[in-house]
């Protein structure tokens, strides 16, 4: 599956799709991984402009009225706090009817920092739901803390058939040279975190502002996108 503009994945998840697999779709529980590394915060060319973390709160609090009412949904966070650098993983509670203003909330209150253990949150979020539901990362960049995407993309899809996970890409800068992430000098110049929606069925989608990264989260965790299938067939 290749990445996606917004404008593509907001088709494809539009596409009609037989009522029972929908409506299994709106009923599976779900879990937001969103990234609290130090990037999020970092101030860009433009010093006066919003950080990544201050945009990204904007667009949770857009799109979280429209997708609480529908699906129970769950926060786990990644980047600050820990004993080092990679050990900020945080989950804050497992997926929860009307949980809006707690996922607004989580988010509002992170403060930037450490690495990106992006493999490591994920799976920590697939533990969660067990063998059926939605992971969501939300990510502005590459694994930084050792752990290999691609695998624990095969792992879950031969493990556990029945979890999706999509990733969000928000502004994401490619780092050739980034220390610590072995599978990333295999994929000329992707992030590694888009073996996981390849190898389970989900989305990888691209944005820069505010309006499509709400998009993006309404189209991933709300109940528009109609089931693993369709989305695997069409966007491949």
């Amino acid at each position: 599956m290749r990445a996606l503009p917004l404008a593509l994945a907001l088709s494809l998840a539009a596409l009609p799709g037989p009522a029972p697999q929908a409506a299994m779709g709106c009923a599976r529980d779900a879990m937001l991984v969103f990234d609290g590394s130090g990037s999020m915060g970092e101030v860009g060319h433009d010093p006066t402009a919003p950080t990544r973390i201050m945009d990204a709160r904007r667009a949770v609090r857009d799109a979280m009225p429209d997708i609480a009412p529908v699906r129970r949904v769950g926060l786990l966070t990644y980047g600050p706090g820990g004993a080092h650098a990679c050990a900020g993983i945080d989950l804050r509670f497992g997926p929860r009817a009307d949980a809006g203003a707690e996922v607004v909330a989580g988010i509002e209150g992170i403060a930037p920092g450490g690495l990106t253990p992006l493999a490591a949150s994920v799976a920590a979020a697939a533990d969660v739901l067990g063998g059926e539901g939605i992971v969501v990362l939300v990510t502005d960049g590459n694994e930084t803390c050792g752990g290999t995407p691609c695998a624990l993309g095969a792992r879950l899809a031969a493990q556990r058939p029945g979890l999706t996970v999509h990733v969000i890409g928000f502004r994401v800068v490619y780092d050739p040279f980034s220390w610590n992430s072995p599978e990333a000098q295999d994929l000329d110049g992707e992030t590694v975190a888009k073996c996981l929606p390849d190898a389970t069925g989900g989305l990888f989608v691209s944005t820069g502002t505010v309006d499509e990264l709400a998009d993006a989260l309404r189209v991933t965790l709300g109940c528009v996108v109609v089931g693993r299938g369709p989305l695997r067939t069409a966007a491949s």
